[in-house]
């Protein structure tokens, strides 16, 4: 009879679906350890990504679900997790220290695409993981203003050939601004700005990231082709609104990354809709479900909907992002479901790539 139970318990947890997210247990987690004793069930799940906030739900949700199962009237549940590096674009070395680099890109600018890099990078040092913060577009840098480092402050040496990240809310940072004064134009063709980027991204100390978050420039130009072709990128999130011609850019950049063999981890739409202070009127001012609609078109999930908030506007303005503001506010934790949806589809994807390998056994015989 036990084993028979224990059998019916593996089945129902492995078809769990932890709210927020869309796919079953099977594909997110591993199961540490299942103990089935009588009517009494005790199991102990690792993750692949960070889910400090979503831990206790989690833990209820598979309690819960465990529960119907006629024999079970006893469960206790426990979810823990590991992060581990995923693998990148073929033939590219992994960088150490860095277990995975994500890419946060738009076909435009104009997107608030800064701004939920930022608040991404927070989200995920909330959730529990080592976060890196990459400002990779050399001409317009905003990554100082919006972790609100003071004017002039400039990244200490490490060694000889290394500087060392400045850490802002928990999250290691670099960016161009940090180098230059902020009325210094960067006058530079293509490949000097390529150049940059790559001493930037692998002279700087990272220490012990568990992800990277790298804010890309707009567009499809140079530095995105050099990012996407020498940098180990485990995966790219695309940044749109739902206005039509925000979607034909974002468009570009998915097939960019295609085109690299980087994976498109989701879309995440920003600026879908606008809530009055006031009256707490909805309105969406860009367009309504165009991320979704793109989101099908190409086979990628649905990250999230950011709202058009004054609120994160304002904060990010004046170096205090939402994350850090009001860590516990509607936003922050918009921010924070994004991060999770963004990391395990990551953590999905690598599962994917290990069970398609056969397993091959030698005998004498």
């Amino acid at each position: 009879m036990t084993a028979a139970l224990e059998s019916r318990v593996r089945e129902q947890l492995m078809a769990v679906v932890l709210p927020g997210l869309v796919s079953p247990l099977a594909e997110l987690a591993d199961i540490v350890s299942l103990l089935v004793s009588g009517d009494r069930v005790d199991v102990v799940f690792e993750l692949g990504f960070p889910a400090k906030s979503a831990q206790q739900q989690y833990e209820a949700a598979i309690a819960e679900s465990l529960k119907s199962i006629a024999g079970v009237d006893a469960v206790t549940a426990r979810v823990t997790w590991k992060i581990l590096p995923y693998a990148a674009q073929q033939n590219i070395k992994s960088m150490e220290n860095v277990r995975n680099i994500i890419a946060v890109a738009s076909g435009k600018g104009g997107v608030g695409k800064s701004t939920t890099s930022v608040n991404l990078a927070l989200a995920l040092a909330a959730e529990g993981a080592r976060v890196g913060l990459l400002d990779a577009d050399i001409y317009g840098p905003s990554v100082q203003m919006m972790l609100g480092i003071p004017e002039g402050q400039r990244p200490k040496q490490y060694g000889t050939h290394y500087l060392l990240p400045i850490e802002a809310y928990g999250v290691q940072s670099m960016s161009m601004g940090y180098l230059v004064t902020a009325d210094t134009p960067m006058v530079w063709r293509g490949p000097m700005a390529t150049g940059a980027l790559q001493q930037l991204l692998n002279q700087t100390y990272w220490q012990d990231l568990d992800y990277l978050i790298i804010d890309m420039p707009p567009g499809t130009g140079d530095i995105q082709l050099t990012l996407s072709q020498k940098v180990p990128v485990s995966g790219a999130v695309v940044v749109t609104t739902p206005q039509d011609i925000a979607l034909l850019d974002a468009k570009k950049g998915i097939e960019m990354f295609r085109k690299v063999s980087v994976p498109v981890l989701g879309i995440i739409e920003n600026m879908a809709v606008h809530i009055c202070s006031q009256c707490g009127h909805h309105e969406h001012v860009f367009g309504q479900g165009g991320g979704e609609r793109m989101a099908q078109s190409y086979d990628v999930p649905m990250l999230g909907s950011l709202p058009l908030s004054m609120q994160i506007r304002e904060q990010a303005d004046c170096g205090k992002p939402v994350l850090a503001a009001h860590p516990d506010s509607d936003a922050a934790m918009l921010y924070r479901q994004v991060a999770i949806s963004m990391t395990a589809e990551l953590a999905k994807r690598q599962r994917v790539q290990s069970n398609a390998f056969p397993n091959i056994s030698i005998s004498d015989d």
